[in-house]
């Protein structure tokens, strides 16, 4: 195990039992990331694997991706395996914790890639149609700040994507999914298509867990990742566009005045692994 004092916390890299060179990383006891440096195709998290599906969907060849939080960089491993090429940003705010994933878990094709700053005004600073994908995964503990929350943000996003771009946000929630509503209520007031990947048990209760939102300028591939919803290990729902503003029903867009941040989830849900 490794474990240091970062900018925001103290962070641990524990191994996997299991997967050889594979590691957890956590930040004050929540789990962030885990990579399998072997393979970086492997995705262990449920949300991640369900993030790798939408990207799958997207069209083939490399991508522009903006990742809003770094982690470990799951995600843009992930990318640079199965779409070599990519051009990818990565933002993190925790400096120190950036240059421990760098040391520990090494990604040269991804070193030069990574950005020292807040999310928000990093999105808000990328030019305008320069985005092929945008993927926000941004959490400070367990809760996503307030800031990140906002339909301005949704907005800032959408105006960084590339014409036909997808804009995929992690959000965390419980039902009643007060918090995950407005949430969606943002992207339907920025997006002409819409849509939410969300496993039934946190749909329907009585589960905390992540639900993945989808928004896009132009219609999203339904089908596609419907079949790879359904023939994950973890199978999980898509909302399609009509399903997600109807879930969104009459909930308000939470606004740079009204926004809070997510819901804490129950003691223990993000913790360390077993």
């Amino acid at each position: 195990m490794v474990r240091a004092e970062v900018d925001h916390g103290t962070a641990e890299l524990v191994e996997d039992p299991d997967r050889p060179r594979s590691w957890t990383l956590l930040v004050d006891g929540t789990s962030q990331s885990h990579v399998d440096l072997d393979d970086p195709t492997h995705l262990e998290f449920e949300y991640v694997r369900r993030l790798g599906h939408v990207l799958d969907t997207r069209p083939p060849g490399p991508l522009r991706v903006l990742h809003l939080g770094g982690g470990a960089w799951t995600l843009p491993r992930y990318v640079a395996a199965t779409r070599p090429g990519s051009p990818q940003r990565i933002v993190e705010l925790d400096g120190a914790l950036a240059a421990l994933v760098a040391d520990c878990l090494p990604a040269e094709e991804l070193d030069g890639g990574v950005h020292v700053e807040d999310a928000r005004a990093a999105l808000e600073a990328t030019a305008a149609g320069t985005a092929d994908a945008v993927v926000l995964d941004v959490f400070a503990g367990s809760r996503i700040p307030a800031h990140l929350t906002t339909v301005q943000c949704v907005r800032a996003a959408a105006r960084a994507l590339a014409p036909g771009g997808l804009y995929a946000a992690n959000v965390a929630d419980a039902v009643p999914l007060a918090f995950a509503r407005g949430q969606v209520a943002a992207f339907t007031e920025t997006f002409a298509h819409v849509a939410v990947v969300v496993a039934p048990s946190v749909l329907h209760g009585p589960r905390f867990g992540n639900l993945i939102l989808l928004g896009s300028d132009a219609l999203l591939p339904d089908a596609a990742l419907v079949r790879r919803l359904a023939a994950d290990p973890f199978p999980a729902r898509l909302l399609d566009d009509a399903q997600a503003r109807a879930f969104a029903g009459d909930a308000a867009a939470p606004t740079d005045r009204t926004a809070a941040p997510s819901p804490l989830p129950p003691p223990g849900f993000f913790g360390r692994p077993g």
